[in-house]
């Protein structure tokens, strides 16, 4: 059990920052919400399910390897913005400080030789390549839409048609997916 340690350690935190994610996802939905921007919102909605569920898969892979779990709380969300841009620009800072917590828990499982630990967190880094891929693009949809949140809401519209469902080889989640 000593060689997953510092990897069990930066996941068990890395389900806290999942956690924190997927409230602040909640904010973020919200604040569109009250300026009547459903896609907006619909968007920012999915994406703190779909942060829940990264946060679970994360706790049923530790009680799957015998390792003990703590669900923390959640850190501060910040739920004012001045701009539909200054939102989004918070949701692609949290992507990328995510994969940063991905990449360093899968040198931790790399160094201690955690095999298993390590094919574990693969899914994640290609999921964060995805994910700020993502935001990225919605960010710079809202700019190029140069204040007219109707165009953001348009773009939102078009591309629902070529959403993808979760990915097959998602790792399982503890009770289920949302």
């Amino acid at each position: 059990m000593a060689k997953t340690r510092k990897f069990a350690e930066l996941l068990q935190t890395q389900i806290r920052h999942e956690f924190t994610a997927a409230q602040q996802y909640i904010a973020l939905a919200v604040w569109f919400d009250a300026r009547d921007l459903p896609r907006l919102a619909k968007r920012f909605y999915r994406q703190a399910i779909e942060e829940r569920n990264h946060a679970l898969a994360m706790v049923r892979y530790l009680l799957d390897r015998d390792e003990p779990v703590a669900i923390p709380g959640s850190g501060e969300v910040r739920n004012d913005f001045s701009s539909a841009h200054e939102a989004i620009e918070l949701a692609l800072t949290q992507e990328r400080e995510v994969t940063a917590d991905i990449e360093a828990m899968a040198k931790a499982a790399r160094a201690e030789e955690d095999y298993l630990g390590e094919q574990f967190v693969h899914w994640f880094l290609k999921e964060q390549v995805e994910e700020v891929a993502q935001m990225s693009t919605l960010l710079t949809v809202v700019e190029r839409a140069g204040g007219n949140l109707f165009e953001v809401e348009n773009h939102l519209f078009r591309e629902a048609g070529a959403e993808v469902g979760d990915a097959p080889d998602m790792p399982p989640v503890a009770g289920g997916k949302l």
